[in-house]
């Protein structure tokens, strides 16, 4: 009687840990996605790197997880990236450096600063020597 009751009980915690690993796994890939938009990159893979057993977070009991985050700037180059959790919050973000994905992306400068006739418009009209 007692011990189907302590299996039962342990049934439970295992898969409550289980379900909580999973939303972490969901927010983790969300929050690469949204950050890959950002920075325009291709996001190529998401993976557990590691996960071990701590105390914080909204329920007392949690996982601090370490995600390997996989992307490309030019679908030939691969990038990686880490993200470390601690329940369900990002901690920390570690991005690589890596080269702008496109240089028609990049925005344009304008005004005088930098060059000597300060706009396109300027040097066609014939105001620069």
């Amino acid at each position: 009687m007692m011990t189907d009751f302590l299996l039962i009980v342990a049934l439970v915690v295992v898969g409550a840990f289980f379900w909580q690993l999973r939303q972490m796994a969901e927010i983790s890939r969300l929050f690469a996605q949204r950050e890959c938009n950002k920075q325009k990159v291709q996001l190529l893979a998401i993976a557990m790197e590691s996960a071990r057993p701590s105390i914080g977070g909204s329920s007392g009991l949690t996982w601090k997880a370490k995600y390997l985050l996989e992307f490309s700037t030019d679908g030939m180059n691969q990038y990686k990236a880490e993200i470390w959790m601690h329940g369900n919050t990002v901690q920390k973000v570690k991005w690589p450096i890596f080269p702008e994905p496109e240089w028609l992306d990049a925005p344009e400068s304008r005004g005088s600063v930098g060059g000597s006739c300060g706009s396109r418009g300027s040097c066609n009209t014939g105001k620069c020597k």
